[in-house]
């Protein structure tokens, strides 16, 4: 088929893998997006400054202390739900009962400050970080050269995608964030303290982004604009999705991907705009998204 078309299979794979992992970093990042949105309410546009802390975390700990990728596979995202959890205590809890509007506006500011204080510190300039010596290389599978990292990066995406997913449809805390949304008041009644509730749901869905953040940094330059590139297309991937929808910011984010990497092979030109041309044609056939449901 790729013959018929002109295309060598390597291009044709090659991108394909290429927007998986591309849509491994917007689905881990839109599932935040939407735990955020569905649990709290809030549109928090500081996710992709998050992201970008991780990767910097990460590049600190190895430069500033010696530590290496896989201590920061798990000390970055709990350094950067740390930080989510206080500023969700100290800023954002104030405005849970207020038009969505006024947490744009704060998650907006809090990414332009934290971008700030990287750029100061650091430059805009992108600093390397090395993939991990054990994933270097990679597999010739005949039809395409597999770098090995590139597939850790989708398999270890997929696994804490799914594994959020079933954490929060499927155990006893995840019932009691979705009831916390509902009816706060009738899950207080159990002796559930949900104001910790929400700070954990936040501090776990901002997690996910130091945990993509990391995973990225031996791929993409570690720099304080890469949140900046990525979370527009994110935002608009959760709109195709539907707002809120777990399982929908997952498939959506990988399905993107592809479509993305599929672009690039038959239309290079509308690779950067293809996601935006997808929401607008969702939001005119299913204005909630292709997982969301109608908000009444």
């Amino acid at each position: 088929m790729t013959e018929l078309l002109g295309i060598p299979p390597q291009v044709l794979f090659g991108q394909v893998m290429l927007g998986l992992i591309n849509g491994s970093f917007y689905a881990l990042l839109s599932l935040g997006l939407a735990v955020i949105f569905g649990m709290l309410n809030v549109i928090n546009f500081a996710h992709g400054a998050l992201y970008m802390m991780g990767a910097f975390v990460a590049w600190m700990m190895l430069n500033y202390l010696g530590i290496g990728y896989w201590p920061s596979l798990i000390l970055g995202p709990l350094v950067v739900g740390a930080v989510g959890m206080v500023l969700e205590r100290t800023m954002l809890a104030r405005l849970y009962h207020l038009d969505h509007l006024y947490g744009l506006l704060l998650t907006f500011g809090l990414a332009l400050i934290i971008q700030g204080l990287f750029r100061n510190a650091y430059g805009v300039s992108g600093t390397p970080y090395p993939i991990p010596e054990v994933l270097s290389g990679g597999q010739n599978l005949g039809f395409m050269f597999l770098p090995n990292y590139r597939a850790w990066v989708v398999v270890a995406a997929v696994i804490v995608c799914f594994g959020t997913w079933f954490l929060i449809e499927r155990t006893r805390i995840g019932s009691y964030l979705r009831a916390a949304v509902e009816n706060q008041e009738l899950v207080r009644a159990f002796g559930i303290n949900v104001p910790l509730l929400m700070t954990l749901a936040y501090g776990g869905a901002v997690a996910l982004a130091g945990f993509a953040g990391v995973m990225a940094a031996p791929i993409y330059q570690v720099s304080p604009l890469m949140g900046q590139d990525i979370i527009i297309k994110v935002f608009a991937i959760v709109v195709i999705g539907g707002l809120g929808s777990i399982l929908g910011s997952i498939v959506t984010g990988l399905g993107v991907g592809v479509i993305e990497g599929m672009t690039k092979v038959f239309y290079p030109e509308g690779s950067n705009v293809v996601v935006f041309v997808l929401m607008a044609i969702v939001l005119a056939i299913r204005p909630h998204g292709l997982f969301g449901r109608p908000r009444t």
